[in-house]
């Protein structure tokens, strides 16, 4: 049985300019020991063990942001996910996940500095305090963490499963400043773990792979390539997650014939489509025709057909107002490609381009990154950004967190409707809760 696994990882790989004899260091075995942070008199470096985790001696945070806290956070993951997808976006098939990069710069954010801080905070769409940001991005990934509720006995469907992780990794003995390494452990449950980046960075690249791979049940592999990496590294932050849900009401795999696809360029091809009547959310409006199918959990995919025009001019004309849509409940019969891909994304020139320049630019003069709120030395810039995605849609369904309610509210009786997809489309999975939106993406050919 084919199935859909939507799984983002994001690595902001911090590399500092100090000399080589502030970078030297030796690694020995492995632990999981629990540790404090040592005082570390500026340049040197203390004794540390490979894989140690240091996590501040206090508990993650459990915060109950307000609504209107949560609904402007959300909104601005929303406008960056299309912010990125009108940049990333050419004639093939794309995907990214707004959560985890907005996490993951969110992880950032309170070491940044001056301007720097304020690019990273402009690219967020912030329009809530520091102590907010870091409260609702908290709450979120409790909320996805939170266990669904129990099959009955005679669902035979995959259970509904959703896995976000963050984790940062660290040179051992480089001068961290605690306040920061409280922030990732209180609020993003990322304690920081010891590499010998300095001494064996390949080794330590192989490391955070491993953990990527581990929590995304081998979906993404090799997020960091070979030579990214290096003995100047000093600090890498990975937001990862792995999705998996059925349908709410799966399509029959009888039913799926191969049908045409128009593509961008005007060309005819034929695909396998799925068709089924399903209870679904539909709307449309003058940019788009959509249909809202519902996972058997917490979450569910939007799809969205252009009304006129291509997906490209649909997607650039596109804001957060646009998806907050008013859904209606219809019996649909819908027609819906099977397609699976993966996708690698340039996010650094991607986010430059969005005006995240500072961040990116070597620590010297008034135009260099400033990220002294994670080491009192100047002397730390992001080197590199890096995004890997993969999803598969059958008839079973997608891999993804959700709950059972919005499942069982379907209440009253359907209206008709039909959708067909059989052009390029954009589509995104959304988290039905928090509304956060996990998977932004288009496809443009099925095949």
């Amino acid at each position: 049985m084919r199935s859909l696994i939507a799984i983002l990882a994001f690595a902001l790989l911090v590399a500092a300019c100090g000399s080589a004899e502030d970078a030297t260091s030796t690694s020995t075995g492995a632990t999981d020991t629990t540790t404090t942070i040592p005082d570390n008199p500026t340049g040197t470096t203390m004794p540390f063990q490979t894989g140690e985790l240091v996590r501040l001696d206090v508990p993650r945070a459990t915060p109950q942001p307000t609504d209107d806290q949560y609904a402007a956070v959300v909104r601005g993951d929303i406008e960056l996910g299309l912010d990125l997808l009108r940049s990333v976006a050419g004639e093939d098939n794309t995907m990214l996940s707004p959560y985890s990069i907005a996490t993951a710069l969110s992880m950032l954010y309170p070491g940044a500095r001056g301007e720097t801080a304020e690019e990273v905070a402009a690219v967020l769409n912030l329009e809530v305090s520091d102590e907010t940001l870091h409260a609702v991005r908290n709450a979120i990934d409790l909320a996805l963490l939170a266990e669904p509720p129990p099959q009955s006995s005679d669902d035979e469907r995959v259970p509904f499963a959703i896995r976000p992780a963050n984790s940062s990794w660290g040179q051992g003995g480089y001068p961290f400043i605690e306040e920061y390494l409280q922030i990732l452990a209180e609020q993003y449950g990322a304690g920081l773990r010891l590499l010998d980046f300095a001494g064996d960075p390949e080794g330590s690249r192989e490391i955070i792979n491993a953990w990527v791979e581990d929590v995304t049940e081998d979906r993404i592999k090799d997020l960091i390539p070979a030579g990214v990496i290096s003995g100047l590294t000093r600090m890498v932050l990975v937001n990862a997650i792995w999705f998996k849900a059925n349908w709410a009401e799966q399509f029959d795999s009888a039913l799926t014939t191969d049908d045409p696809f128009t593509l961008a360029s005007g060309e005819s091809v034929t695909v396998p489509t799925m068709h089924g009547n399903v209870p679904a959310g539909y709307a449309v409006n003058d940019k788009f025709e959509a249909v809202r199918l519902r996972y058997a959990g917490d979450a569910a995919m939007v799809v969205a057909v252009p009304r006129s025009g291509s997906l490209t001019e649909l997607v650039a004309g596109l804001t957060a107002d646009d998806l907050d849509i008013d859904w209606d409940s219809y019996d649909v019969e819908v027609s819906l490609p099977l397609f699976e891909f993966e996708a690698e994304i340039a996010l650094k020139d991607a986010l430059i381009e969005l005006g995240m320049v500072k961040a990116f630019n070597e620590p010297f003069g008034p135009d260099g990154a400033d990220l002294t709120g994670i080491t009192e030395l100047r002397e730390l810039f992001v080197s590199d950004a890096l995004h890997k995605t993969f999803i598969a849609v059958d008839e079973s369904g997608t891999e993804a967190a959700a709950a059972t309610a919005l499942i069982m509210s379907l209440t009253s009786a359907p209206q008709p409707a039909t959708f067909t997809a059989d052009q390029p489309f954009l589509f995104w999975i959304e988290h039905s809760s928090t509304g956060e939106m996990l998977f932004l993406g288009q496809v443009t050919d099925p095949r």
